[in-house]
């Protein structure tokens, strides 16, 4: 990520990215459906001009119009999105649908996100608005935390959003209130909380932040094997670790935070709700979500729990009584919990006699969880992440996988009749070897 200097020349980067759902034609002879966005477009342009000194010829925004039918157009967004200084989306029903703009937020937040990593704290550069009245309560897990100012702007805004305001001749003074107010609130978002440039991404293989179309709600459940601040093997060096295992930070060179945060925003941002727990600790959230048993948010139907995966430092198992634990865990695995396997190539405890001493220590431990991995094209998770945009590329991965396997595996309920009780299995305390629902494992 780029970080602006002092002194450097003025910032003539565009000030916003109109974010929005393209609106399919209603017939042949039915005009631009989308011909209201663009009015938007303009109109917040012009006062975003008026309210600052930004060059002539630069642009004060961007909006992909007839861009998607044009050769070139996945770069030239992915270039937008990587330097525009505000995201603004336009909230509806369709926008949410979209796999298009789920990926333009995904881009953008993650440009939040390596901010954040950098020390530049929580920077606001989300600046939603309503496009038509929307029931707030449904928005995506990724889209909860960015606050939506539905009063500011009047009882119409909420109720109609700009698109009710822009239609209705008599709201005009309305509309033009509105759109002063935002082109106000991203100047003062783009000059007061500056976001830095990052490096385009591939846009076609970005994954979407939102959930497909008519899917629930999706969970998934980390837990974080890795030891504490007092539980550092001889020789180990303590400052990866923290107080429990959730605080451990394999990649503290390049992040001030935690890894289970990093990954808990990250997966967040997939549109997943999201636990955490550590491996040697109780914790009673772990317990329904990834063991059999009922769902506590589905009328007591019985359930499989939830996709997992396991965040593993190798350094754990030098540990005999976990390394025990995490064997019978293994032996019990669902082909829904994956693993990720952590470690910074800037350590060097991590590499030479040392590293390759650990690596076996994990063969042996997790043979099953390991084997079904690489079987699914996972090997980079399991062999070693090295960086942390390693990770932060690694990790939607493995979440699809498992998702997919809780989705192949756990859905099918048996016919009606007497049902034998099955031990409950906690992705935190697998201790039940023959408590196994699928020896041969996934693809």
């Amino acid at each position: 990520m780029d970080i602006p200097a002092r002194g450097r020349a003025p910032d003539n980067r565009p000030y916003f990215f109109l974010s929005y759902a393209h609106t399919p034609p209603s017939g042949p002879d039915s005009g631009d459906p989308d011909h209201w966005v663009h009015t938007l477009f303009k109109d917040l342009c012009a006062d975003v001009l008026a309210l600052t000194a930004h060059p002539r010829g630069a642009p004060a925004g961007f909006l992909d119009r007839e861009m998607r039918s044009g050769e070139g157009w996945p770069d030239r967004l992915s270039e937008n999105l990587a330097h525009c200084r505000v995201f603004v989306p336009l909230y509806s029903p369709r926008y949410f649908a979209s796999d298009n703009c789920g990926r333009e937020w995904f881009t953008f937040a993650e440009r939040l996100r390596e901010a954040r990593d950098a020390g530049l704290g929580d920077i606001p550069a989300i600046v939603p608005v309503l496009w038509t009245g929307m029931d707030l309560e449904s928005l995506p897990e990724s889209a909860r935390q960015i606050q939506v100012e539905r009063s500011k702007f009047g009882e119409r805004y909420a109720s109609y959003g700009i698109y009710g305001l822009i239609k209705l001749k008599r709201m005009r003074d309305e509309y033009e209130e509105a759109v002063f107010g935002l082109a106000q609130r991203i100047v003062q978002v783009a000059e007061n909380t500056p976001l830095p440039s990052s490096r385009p991404r591939p846009y076609e293989s970005t994954h979407s932040a939102f959930r497909p179309h008519g899917e629930g709600p999706r969970r998934i459940h980390i837990t974080v094997v890795a030891p504490n601040r007092g539980s550092v093997p001889e020789g180990r060096d303590s400052g990866p670790y923290g107080e429990d295992a959730t605080e451990w930070n394999p990649y503290h060179s390049e992040s001030r935070r935690p890894l289970s945060t990093l990954a808990e925003e990250l997966i967040r941002s997939l549109d997943y709700r999201i636990t955490v727990s550590d491996f040697d600790l109780p914790d009673p959230a772990a317990d329904g979500l990834t063991s059999t048993g009922a769902d506590p948010e589905g009328g007591g139907q019985p359930t499989e729990g939830h996709p997992g995966i396991l965040l593993l430092d190798r350094w754990a198992l030098l540990d005999k009584d976990r390394r025990h634990r995490l064997k019978a865990f293994d032996a019990a695995a669902h082909p829904w919990v994956g693993a990720i396997v952590p470690w910074n190539r800037l350590d060097l405890q991590c590499r030479g006699e040392q590293g390759e001493r650990l690596r076996e220590k994990l063969e042996d431990t997790l043979p099953l969880i390991l084997e079904r991995s690489r079987r699914a094209k996972c090997w980079s998770a399991v062999n070693g992440v090295p960086t942390l945009k390693a990770f932060k590329e690694v990790l939607p991965v493995v979440v699809a996988q498992a998702t997919r396997q809780y989705l192949r595996h756990a859905k099918a309920h048996p016919p009606p009749g007497p049902r034998t009780p099955r031990p409950r299995l906690s992705l935190a305390h697998s201790t039940d070897p023959d408590a196994r629902s699928d020896p041969g494992g996934a693809e």
